[in-house]
């Protein structure tokens, strides 16, 4: 490992994440390679995760369950002077540590995500795919499949991943905007489509749609989290 300018931490919340973590660290591989760091915050898992994960990784953190706590665990250990917060179920593009420090260095960005494609080439998904980017460019609000990534100066600052159960990608993007909007890297994340293809597309778009709406108007993200709990079972 060499040492980089602009060092990237990426931070991997997980939870039984074994049919995937594998090929996600794998491809980072060449990023650790560089001089960035790899960091697997596990939350629990009962399965293969850790002992897949574990040899591929710079650090594995043991956090309580929750994506929002996991990612502050993560963001708190990091060295990075770039925190890059990355779902386990995610396909990265070729270099992308050098598309985000191009992305912050050409913009006047401090934080910024990626277009996303699903993994299910059905053209209703590719759809939706389209869309969730067209709407985060429009309203300067990312969500976790979208690999935000953020100057750590800037994260904290804006002090940090609210620990909410749910929505604390909204919350996120919400207070790193009120900084300036984010950087738009057009280089796609490929995101599993596992969700839509267990409980069928119609049924997960209304549900996320129904989700967000329901936290735009100010519904707790406990009761939400809830209902996401039991519409997933």
């Amino acid at each position: 490992m060499r040492a980089c300018k602009h060092r990237i931490s990426i931070i991997i919340p997980a939870l039984n994440e074994a049919g995937c973590i594998r090929e996600l660290c794998t491809a980072l591989q060449p990023l650790r390679h560089r001089g960035h760091e790899v960091i697997l915050v596990d939350g629990g898992s009962d399965d293969q995760t850790l002992r897949l994960g574990e040899p591929l990784v710079d650090r594995v953190l043991h956090s309580a369950r929750g994506r929002a706590l996991q990612m502050r665990a993560g963001a708190a250990a990091a060295s990075g002077t770039i925190l890059w917060f990355l779902h386990a179920d995610t396909g990265v593009p070729d270099k992308p540590d050098q598309l985000i420090i191009s992305a912050l260095e050409n913009t006047r960005a401090d934080w910024g995500r990626f277009d996303v494609l699903l993994s299910d080439k059905h053209i209703v998904l590719r759809g939706v795919a389209h869309l969730m980017n067209l709407r985060s460019c429009i309203s300067g609000i990312a969500t976790g499949d979208q690999g935000i990534f953020v100057r750590r100066s800037l994260y904290e600052q804006a002090g940090g991943i609210p620990s909410l159960p749910l929505m604390e990608d909204i919350a996120l993007s919400r207070a790193l905007k009120q900084h300036g909007r984010p950087a738009c890297i057009k280089q796609k994340l490929l995101t599993s489509a596992r969700r839509w293809q267990k409980h069928g597309i119609a049924r997960t778009i209304l549900t996320m749609w129904g989700l967000r709406l329901a936290y735009s108007i100010g519904i707790n993200p406990r009761h939400l989290a809830k209902y996401y709990a039991t519409n997933e079972a």
